[in-house]
């Protein structure tokens, strides 16, 4: 049976579809720490929440980032990436003061240097796997900006660049410290364009769920690990000591990512029967994207061996293919997964009949109706 929880009077349609602010800590987390009875655990999620709020308004609004031109229009060579980091300095202007640029040498601050790694790393699955040539595929500089805002218990994409709190210590530490939140966040980028995937309802969960696989793949890369060998965690590293838990969310088993007296239980269904209706966080879209994650988890373990290759590979055919629509379902995105995977392996191969199966232990179709 479809779980029902925070309903409010509306849920939101496809025609509301605007630029919005994609966040890697979803608002029913921050919104349960702000009833904590740890008063600084409280303070720091309310803060928290009242910024990306007027974040999310300015994105409405169609405010952008204003990002400094890059030194120099051409390109020293192609598919190189450009990264330029900064440091806001705990204040909320962005993006901030440069600190390190493309080639430059790494400096005393960890945090930076974590976000110019997570950039490359980003960068280098895309390039070196997919063929892209940055997140829009033209070389578009990629820049981020850490030590945002005191105490902010999030990160975000903001539709120009990626920007990284630092936690409060007591229940999020710095966001840097997990490779696949920086290449979550940076895919939000890629999906931005590419398919554009509305941030709302289903169409918004796989918007986050595609962030999810490509940040796992980006992790596993770096490691060298296959599938076999992957936590399939994501923010797996960012949870202080003492919370309750291995990471936000778990593609391997969604809803065990973490069960803390403060943060709660982790919410994500990983099969349709299970879907989470809700007005809530743009319809659920960091609740339900536990769906498509799971499915991806099982074709990519099904296949085994390095998950970038092949299983990574129909998703970027899918999402990069031209046929994903802003608006799409669920069951829009595993016909199309399907449909790349024939196209480029082959029909009734392996990758064929471990996608199928893969959706369909999830509840989802995997063939055209008659």
């Amino acid at each position: 049976m479809n779980r029902i929880i925070h309903v409010g009077t509306s849920t939101p349609s496809v025609e509301s579809h605007v630029p919005t602010l994609c966040t890697i800590v979803p608002p029913h987390v921050l919104d349960r720490l702000a009833s904590a009875e740890d008063a600084d655990i409280a303070q720091a999620a309310r803060r928290t929440l009242a910024r990306d709020a007027a974040l999310r308004a300015a994105r409405r609004a169609g405010v952008a980032p204003a990002l400094p031109p890059v030194p120099g229009s051409s390109r020293a060579a192609a598919a190189e990436p450009r990264r330029t980091i900064y440091d806001a300095e705990h204040r909320t202007a962005l993006p901030g003061t440069r600190v390190r640029g493309e080639g430059e040498p790494p400096l005393r601050d960890a945090t930076v240097n974590r976000a110019y790694a997570g950039l490359g790393a980003t960068h280098d699955l895309l390039c070196s796997v997919y063929g892209r040539d940055s997140i829009d595929g033209a070389g578009l500089p990629l820049n981020a900006t850490v030590h945002y805002d005191r105490d902010y218990d999030n990160a975000f994409w903001n539709g120009g660049q990626m920007v990284f709190g630092d936690g409060d210590g007591r229940i999020f530490l710095d966001f840097t410290l997990a490779l696949d939140v920086i290449a979550h966040e940076l895919a939000h980028g890629l999906t931005q364009y590419t398919a554009d995937l509305a941030y709302q309802g289903q169409s918004g969960a796989l918007n986050e769920s595609v962030s999810d696989v490509f940040g796992s793949l980006v992790k596993q890369r770096a490691l060298g690990q296959s599938a076999e060998q992957a936590d399939w965690l994501v923010g797996a590293g960012i949870l202080a000591p003492d919370v309750s838990g291995e990471g936000l969310r778990s593609l391997k088993a969604p809803g065990t990512a973490y069960d803390d007296p403060a943060l709660g239980k982790d919410p994500q269904p990983a099969r349709m029967a299970d879907y989470v209706r809700t007005s809530s966080d743009n319809g659920g879209v960091h609740i339900n994207s536990g769906i498509p994650n799971h499915a991806f988890y099982l074709f990519a373990t099904a296949l085994g061996g390095p998950a970038w290759e092949r299983a990574g590979q129909v998703w970027y055919d899918t999402l990069t293919g031209g046929e994903l629509a802003v608006d799409a379902e669920f069951a829009d995105f595993s016909r199309l997964t399907v449909k790349a995977a024939r196209a480029r392996f082959g029909p009734g191969g392996a990758e064929d009949e471990a996608l199928v199966k893969a959706w369909s232990t999830v509840g989802l179709p995997a063939e055209e109706d008659d």
